[in-house]
C-alpha cells in the first residue's frame, strides 16, 4: 500500500460514506477528507423542510469526535481547484498540494443560476447551509413568497412555508409539478396537493424578470406578462455537477447535454488510473450500458459499499439495487421507488383525495412505484422492482 493517502474531494454524504466504508472495509492507511464549507459534513435533505420552518438548528451527519476516532483528516473550508493526475496531486484554494494514491471525486452539485438577476435582498437559493440559514432568517419577515420551479426542492419549500402562513405562488413551466421526471399523471396530483394547502400554482409559465424596489425584491415578472408581488422569491431551477476544478486534468465528463458529471463504470471507476467518483456528481455506467447521474440521497451510500469493495479488492454487496427517494411535503411522504420515467404507462391503484398509489410500467415491465403516505404500500414492491420482469396482467 502506498504511503500516500485516499483522498476524498467532498466532504457532503457521499464523500462521508465513502470514507465511512473504506475504514469499515479494514482501510487503515492515510484518509483525507476535503471540504469546501467550514461546516463538519451535514445531511441536505431538512434545509429544505425541518432547518428552514426553524424546527431544528442541526443537521450534522458525524460529530467532531467520529472523524479522529476513525483517524480521518478533515480539511475544511478548502476548496478543491485542480487536480494533476499524472503527479497524483490535488490542489486547494489555499494553496496546499494533497498528494493521493487514490482519488474519490464527490464534489456533488450546485444549483443553476437565472442569468441576469440583479443581486438584490430576497431572492434565495437552496443547497448549502448558509442558503437555508438566510432563507430561513428572510422567511421571519415575509408574508407572500414566489417560487420559481416545481421540481422537489420548489415543492419542499413551498410546503415549507405555507405551513409557516407564508402565502405562495409557485410557478412552473412544465404543465404539472415533477412532470418531467414523474410525467404529468402523478404530477397534477401532486399539484392537487399543494392547491388543497392554498398555494397559488401556476403551470406553463416562468419566471420572466425580477421586480425591485431599492435592494430589495418585490415581486417577480412572470412570462406570460403577470406580475406577483413578493417579499421572498426561491429560485429552484435545477443543478449541475460541480466539475469545473477538474478542467485540464483529463478525467472525462459527460456532455452537458447527457447531464454532465464525471464517467465512471458500474463501480465508479474513471478511465484515468486512481481516480474515482460518487454521488450526485458520478455518471456511472448502468446495465443498460448508458451514464447517468443518480441525484437520490440512498444512492451515495449504496454507491459507497460498490466503490469502496472494487478499490480495497473484496467482495461487493450482492443484494440487488432499487432507486429510493422520498420528499416530505406537508403530512405526507412522497416516495419513489425504482425509476419511473415521463413517457411510461401509469396505473393509479389507490387515490383517495390526497393520499395515492401509482405504479409505472414501460413495454409490459414494472419501472417504478410511487405513494403519497403510502409507505407500506411503495416498500413492499421492491423485490418485485429488483427482479425487473413484471409482465402486465
Amino acid at each position: 500500500m502506498s504511503e500516500r493517502p485516499i483522498v476524498v474531494v467532498g466532504a457532503g454524504l457521499a464523500g462521508l460514506r465513502a470514507a465511512e466504508e473504506l475504514r469499515r472495509g479494514g482501510y487503515s492507511g492515510g484518509l483525507v477528507l476535503v471540504g469546501d464549507e467550514a461546516r463538519l459534513p451535514y445531511d441536505r435533505p431538512p434545509l429544505s423542510k425541518q432547518f428552514v420552518r426553524g424546527e431544528t438548528d442541526d443537521t450534522t451527519l458525524r460529530p467532531a469526535e467520529f472523524f479522529a476516532e476513525k483517524d480521518i483528516e478533515l480539511r475544511l473550508d478548502a476548496a478543491a481547484t485542480g487536480v494533476d493526475t499524472a503527479a497524483r496531486q490535488v490542489r486547494l484554494a489555499d494553496g496546499d498540494v494533497l498528494d493521493y494514491d487514490q482519488l474519490i471525486i464527490a464534489t456533488g452539485l450546485r444549483p443553476k443560476r437565472i442569468p441576469g438577476l440583479p443581486a438584490v435582498s430576497g431572492v434565495h437559493v437552496l443547497r448549502r447551509h448558509d442558503d437555508a440559514v438566510a432563507l430561513r432568517d428572510e422567511l421571519a419577515r415575509a408574508s407572500r413568497a414566489v417560487v420559481v420551479g416545481a421540481g422537489f426542492i420548489g415543492c419542499e419549500v413551498t410546503a415549507s412555508l405555507r405551513t409557516r402562513g407564508v402565502d405562495v405562488v409557485l410557478v412552473e413551466p412544465q404543465p404539472q409539478p415533477l412532470a418531467a421526471s414523474l410525467g404529468a399523471e402523478v404530477g397534477g396530483l401532486v399539484a392537487r396537493l399543494h392547491r388543497a394547502e392554498g398555494v397559488d400554482l401556476r403551470c406553463g409559465t416562468g419566471m420572466d424578470s425580477l421586480v425591485v424596489e431599492g435592494d430589495s425584491v418585490a415581486g417577480v415578472r412572470l412570462s406570460d406578462g403577470t406580475e406577483v408581488a413578493a417579499e421572498l422569491v426561491v429560485i429552484g431551477v435545477g443543478s449541475v455537477p460541480v466539475t469545473d476544478w477538474l478542467a485540464g486534468s483529463g478525467i472525462p465528463l459527460a456532455e452537458p447535454a447527457a447531464g454532465g458529471g464525471v464517467l465512471a463504470d458500474e463501480v465508479g471507476r474513471t478511465a484515468v488510473d486512481g481516480v474515482w467518483a460518487i454521488g450526485d456528481v458520478a455518471a456511472w455506467r448502468h446495465p443498460t450500458g448508458r451514464h447517468k447521474r443518480v441525484e437520490h440521497w440512498t444512492n451515495a451510500g449504496e454507491q459507497a459499499q460498490l466503490l469502496t469493495a472494487a478499490l480495497l479488492g473484496t467482495d461487493p454487496p450482492a443484494a440487488a439495487r432499487v432507486p429510493y427517494v422520498w420528499s416530505d411535503q406537508y403530512d405526507l411522504k412522497i416516495q419513489v421507488l425504482g425509476t419511473p420515467a415521463a413517457a411510461d404507462e401509469v396505473r393509479l391503484i389507490e387515490d383517495d383525495g390526497r393520499k395515492f398509489l401509482a405504479h409505472y410500467f414501460a413495454d409490459g415491465t414494472l419501472t417504478a412505484v410511487i405513494g403519497a403516505g403510502k409507505t407500506g404500500a411503495v416498500m413492499k414492491m421492491r423485490a418485485q422492482l429488483a427482479a425487473a420482469a413484471t409482465p402486465v396482467p
